[in-house]
């Protein structure tokens, strides 16, 4: 039986490059320079105002505006899109927010995007986070999760963060 040698040396390329291709990702996945996390803590106001929404009335659009105090002082400006029954507990809203501000003596911008719902007899889902890229000035490269909390009708916040 004759073996066909085309076939051999495409698998052997295959192989190669296969192996080539994941100690490339390997290496700069371990070689990703990310400073240690930190954490800041604070309290917020925020204003929300209702803007028309064009597309559909069942799509609620709001305006959001934050003065954000404490480890990080800034100001936001974002929308957020919700929809669903939220007097019958069941909703879900998408938001973006440019937060301008100083972080540890940082100053810059960066963009932090929303996913959140409710379900009745379920625990809410929530998750805040920055957006990959969104960084300038001194807070370029900033990574990290902020999660907001509500409690007795004021809120605070704990951000989760590193840098790139």
């Amino acid at each position: 039986m004759r073996k066909n040698k085309g076939a051999t040396i495409g698998a052997t390329k295959f192989l190669f490059t296969l192996g080539l291709v994941l100690g490339t990702n390997l290496s700069i996945a371990q070689t990703t320079n990310t400073s240690p996390m930190h954490t800041a803590k604070g309290t917020f106001e925020v204003k929300m105002s209702q803007v028309n929404n064009a597309v559909d009335p069942s799509i609620m659009t709001m305006s959001i505006d934050k003065q954000i105090h404490g480890d990080l002082e800034a100001t936001t400006k974002g929308q957020m899109l919700s929809a669903g029954d939220p007097k019958a507990g069941a909703a879900g809203y998408v938001a973006l927010e440019q937060v301008t501000g100083t972080l540890d003596g940082k100053t810059g911008n960066f963009a932090l995007m929303h996913f959140a719902t409710m379900t009745p007899g379920s625990p809410n889902e929530m998750k805040v986070i920055v957006v990959p890229g969104s960084g300038t000035g001194e807070l370029s490269g900033i990574y990290g999760t902020f999660t907001i909390l509500i409690e007795g009708g004021k809120h605070s916040y704990t951000f989760d963060y590193g840098f790139r």
